[in-house]
């Protein structure tokens, strides 16, 4: 379901905002300070879930001061929609994982679904070590039981936009992150 810029400007002035973008730079400051401890010296392979991983992967690598190589990968359940579905990859690592240390940096983790299928791509490829950071977590008991290594910050059980996250494929740039108010 596409909408108007308009559409997406009238849903970000009513929304609640969660989390300033102090309070996020913090949450990436610690998150760093942990991965830094369990990766440093291991030539991880630094991954980014495109498209909502961009925005907190951008600014979490540059907090880690350590030889690493990043890639990206692209895979979707929720295509522009509030509802995720089937998983389809547009794009997978160009990298080779074989015997590596990996760390995969999305967005949110929801229900699991996405990141636990993004852990079992890294293990068929021979990963030796998968660990997984996010921004956000949302707090409830769906999906796969999935936890992250390393997370940010915990958010609510509603839609929420900004830092990366998108709604109906905008506002991923909102500064901060940000709950839909409908």
């Amino acid at each position: 379901m596409s909408i108007s810029p308009e559409e997406a400007l009238a849903v970000y002035r009513k929304a609640d905002r969660l989390y300033s973008l102090d309070q996020l730079e913090q949450a990436l400051d610690r998150m760093a300070g942990e991965i830094w401890s369990r990766l440093e010296g291991r030539n991880p392979l630094v991954l980014c879930v495109m498209n909502g991983g961009l925005v907190p992967f951008g600014r979490l690598v540059s907090r880690l001061d350590f030889p690493m190589q990043l890639d990206y990968i692209h895979a979707t359940r929720y295509r522009g929609q509030t509802q995720g579905g089937e998983l389809r990859w547009v794009k997978r690592q160009n990298e080779p994982m074989q015997g590596r240390s990996v760390l995969i940096v999305d967005d949110i983790l929801d229900e699991g679904y996405t990141l636990d299928a993004l852990i079992g791509e890294c293990h068929s490829q021979g990963a030796s070590e998968i660990c997984t950071a996010v921004l956000a977590v949302k707090l409830h008991d769906r999906g796969v039981g999935v936890k992250a290594d390393f997370f940010g910050v915990e958010v609510e059980d509603r839609y929420v936009f900004g830092y990366g996250m998108d709604y109906k494929g905008y506002l991923r740039n909102a500064p901060g992150i940000f709950a839909v108010n409908e």
